[in-house]
């Protein structure tokens, strides 16, 4: 019998065949069917598919990073989405705030005024960078996302348009945020009747010295002993507050010396309010979240707790209830010498390690107030009067350790000056002008009500004695008819005949300017503000003579373009006067009261003037303007005694060789 071969063809044929499932015979029964090997692959590559956690996150991601990337290109090309994005329902939100600082015309502000009686002008084009917290939704297919990009487009056309009618109707100047938080919010707004308000002038500052404290590095002098005893150390310094007073600044700059010389510095708050806030991240001080249970437990851990102000009374008793062994770590550094706060320290004042006062005269006071009550303290005080920083000492010319090969002092002294003639100009002022400045918070502790009286006298005098020289200039010759009929046609002319007042003519081109801050700042009282804006707006031309410029950290250019200072606090007087020992650093002549810490440091006829408190002190105080004004050799002999003072004095080396003593008595061994 044959055998009957295949051909190739017919093999291949059947090899396909049998790939394709059909491997049977084809008369043979099929138990199952050709196509379940294929169902069967689909499947599993479904489950597979579905089971495959990592192929899920890698699609997820990709088009989550799609939708970031199509967010991010729609908000920086379209500016017309902008708003869209910082709107809930097609409205603005309320907390979203175009902020407006209008210089082309001026500012004449002396304050702010209530946040809900502002007027808010919005501006479509500066939304997007004021709000920081952005609500944004997706719609998930396309067609709907292009209908509601549309309708925004319009919604956003139609706002700006009603926008921009509404500003042609408002013409209210509108402060920025951070500014809010460093104003009084209850002061007129605008009256062109109180005064300018110019500056500051931090920039023109750093322009022209071409160096600004954000440069700034350690200063600790390696050497000393008081960087030896904190080396390692931890510190808690408590802050009553953040306005840009005295005591909250000369804090500050007590925490950045602690980093600078190897601490470990931690800050408490009681209350936020003021300007610092930014100036303590500057400097990377670092402020405890609470200051409750969270700054005990910091406390706790800490070597030595420096609590900066009388009014600290609550957080030291809560903390003692807390933690009784606590007052032998506590150094009580009180800025403060009126009887309010004495009352309110009392309960505790016998409870810390130590007091520290800044004055010889704050320290017998509150000692006398302490035999009253019957109060008996752990140690006997120490006195540990301010400084003038490195910074400030920086730029004034006097040696520091900011001071370089290529900003040596005598290079700072001439930058100084340029400084001074530049802002002068801004201030619109001539060589000849006498500037006279007040900077403190404005309260009637520190008597600027006062200072606005005898300035109001000192301006009636001299305009009284410049009608005098008018009427004494204005005299002509006499000349008898005969005599007038014989000059007549020629060319000899009858001239007046001046008397000799050069001197005083000199004088008459001075004017007397008064610059007062620190407008905004958290510690103003209103109803006193009020009552000096009313006193300049009924006093006719007084509001020509007075500028006022807003509450700064950075005041070098103002004591620059300064020629006279002036304390005037009333009550006690001034604990000790942190700007008094600054003017002097830059060479002005100081005015103040004859009492408290002022009387201490100004040395009356050799670095400045004194003159009684009160109204009774007012004549007197005009009349020391005036000397001042018309001697100007007087006046600069008497800043140059202020500032060899300082040098020996009231530098930071001799603050922290006193501050020595507290922390060898009241530091954990």
């Amino acid at each position: 019998m044959e055998e009957v071969r295949l051909s190739p063809l017919r093999q291949i044929s059947v090899k396909s065949s049998s790939l394709s499932g059909r491997s049977t015979p084809r008369g043979s029964p099929r138990v199952h069917s050709g196509r379940t090997p294929r169902r069967e692959g689909r499947s599993g590559a479904v489950q597979w598919f579905r089971s495959s956690r990592l192929l899920y996150w890698l699609l997820l991601i990709t088009l989550w990073t799609y939708l970031g990337f199509y967010v991010q290109s729609r908000w920086a090309h379209d500016n017309e989405n902008k708003v869209e994005f910082l709107r809930f329902g097609g409205k603005l939100r309320k907390d979203v705030v175009v902020h407006v600082v209008d210089k082309s015309k001026g500012m004449v502000s002396v304050a702010n005024e209530t946040t809900s009686d502002a007027l808010v002008s919005v501006s479509a084009k500066d939304d997007a960078g004021v709000n920081k917290r952005t609500d944004v939704s997706l719609s998930k297919k396309d067609d709907v996302a292009s209908r509601r990009s549309l309708s925004s487009r319009r919604k956003t056309r139609k706002a700006s348009r009603t926008s921009r009618s509404k500003q042609k109707v408002t013409k209210a100047v509108v402060e920025s945020k951070v500014l809010n938080d460093e104003q009084d919010p209850q002061l007129p707004l605008t009256n062109a009747t109180y005064g300018n308000l110019l500056g500051p002038f931090g920039s023109l500052e750093d322009k022209i010295l071409e160096w600004s404290p954000h440069r700034r590095s350690g200063t600790c002098d390696r050497k000393s002993d008081f960087k030896r005893l904190v080396w390692s150390r931890r510190f808690v310094l408590l802050f009553h507050e953040l306005s840009m007073t005295g005591a909250p600044i000369s804090m500050m700059e007590l925490a950045s010396e602690l980093l600078s010389c190897g601490a470990t510095v931690s800050a408490v708050v009681l209350s936020r309010r003021g300007g610092l806030m930014q100036e303590l991240n500057r400097r990377r001080i670092k402020v405890v979240e609470d200051k409750g249970e969270l700054s005990f437990k910091t406390a706790m851990k800490a070597d030595l707790i420096i609590a900066g102000s009388a009014v600290c009374t609550s957080w030291i008793d809560q903390y003692m209830n807390h933690h009784p062994a606590g007052g032998s770590q506590i150094a009580w550094w009180i800025m403060e010498n009126r009887r309010e706060y004495f009352d309110r320290a009392k309960p505790v004042l016998d409870r810390v390690k130590m007091l520290v006062f800044l004055s010889e005269s704050q320290s017998k006071q509150w000692l006398t107030w302490c035999e009253e009550e019957h109060i008996r303290l752990r140690s006997q005080p120490v006195i540990v009067p301010l400084s003038v920083n490195d910074e400030l000492a920086f730029v004034a010319g006097i040696p520091s350790s900011l001071n370089t090969p290529t900003l040596s002092p005598e290079k700072m002294r001439e930058k100084r000056q340029t400084l001074r003639e530049s802002v002068r100009t801004e201030l619109g002022l001539t060589d000849a002008d006498m500037l006279v400045m007040s900077l403190s918070s404005i309260n009637p502790g520190k008597g600027q009500l006062l200072l606005l009286e005898s300035v109001a006298l000192a301006l009636a005098e001299r305009e009284q004695e410049a009608q005098r020289n008018r009427k004494g200039t204005v005299r002509k010759e006499k000349v008898s008819p005969s005599r007038k009929h014989r000059l007549r046609g020629s060319s000899r002319q009858v001239q007046s005949v001046p008397l000799k007042l050069d001197n005083a003519a000199g004088r008459q081109k001075q004017e007397l300017k008064l610059l007062l801050g620190s407008v905004g700042s958290k510690s103003n009282k209103v109803e006193y503000v009020k009552e000096m804006l009313s006193f300049l707006s009924s006093n006719g031309n007084l509001s020509k003579s007075v500028i006022w410029t807003p509450a700064t950290t950075r005041v070098a250019s103002l004591y620059s373009a300064a020629d006279v200072y002036v304390t005037n606090s009333q009550g006690v007087g001034e604990t000790f006067g942190r700007v008094t020992i600054e003017a002097m650093a830059y060479g002005l002549a100081v005015v103040g009261t004859d009492a408290g810490g002022t009387k201490e440091i100004v040395e009356h006829n050799v670095t400045g003037l004194l003159h009684p408190m009160g109204r009774l002190g007012n004549k007197d105080l005009a009349h020391n303007l005036l000397f001042l004004l018309r001697n100007k050799e007087a006046r600069l002999r008497m800043g140059i005694e202020g500032r060899r003072m300082v040098e020996k004095m009231y530098m930071k080396q001799h603050m922290y060789k006193r501050f020595v003593d507290v922390l060898v008595k009241c530091m954990r061994p």
